[in-house]
């Protein structure tokens, strides 16, 4: 079981609603993860992504994000501001999200830390591409995390 695990959200069909997902692609493109970390991509799961919590100590979440500033702005979340950025749902999947981290914490299988990278979106209907102000930060965002990563000493290689 890995000690850490990446979980890139969102829905790809709904261009940038599906933001951490293609962080979590372009993250495993650039990048070989350290041997105790694991990158998923949890699409719209929600609660079925529950078991994937067992045994996680550290989780790194990346997904769209309602936030002040304009799109493409990248957002760094922990603690308790997760789930008040989750109550202002942006979409379906968040309040996958929001259950999955509720039932984690009753059931105390929710890591010990948990954070969350994201970035403002502008556009969240159907297409396949990423808008410009976000296409424009995704690299910046992956490295971001792959930055956490190496904070939590667990330094990802570049390829």
């Amino acid at each position: 079981m890995p000690e850490v695990l990446v979980l890139g959200l969102g829905n790809i069909i709904l261009r940038d609603e599906g933001l951490g997902v293609r962080a979590c692609e372009q993250l495993l493109d650039r990048y070989r993860l350290a041997e105790d970390v694991e990158a998923l991509d949890g699409g719209t799961l929600g609660l079925h992504l529950l078991p994937y919590l067992d045994g996680v100590r550290d989780l790194l979440i990346i997904d769209a994000v309602r936030a002040d500033g304009p799109p493409g702005t990248i957002v760094r979340l922990e603690g308790e501001a997760i789930p008040a950025a989750l109550a202002h749902k942006m979409s379906m999947h968040q309040f996958g999200l929001s259950e999955l981290l509720a039932v984690g914490n009753i059931q105390g299988c929710l890591p010990q830390r948990i954070v969350l990278w994201g970035m403002v979106p502008s556009v969240m209907e159907p297409g396949l591409d990423l808008t410009a102000p976000v296409a424009a930060n995704l690299a910046a965002l992956v490295d971001a995390v792959a930055d956490e990563l190496a904070a939590w000493g667990y330094a990802p290689d570049p390829i």
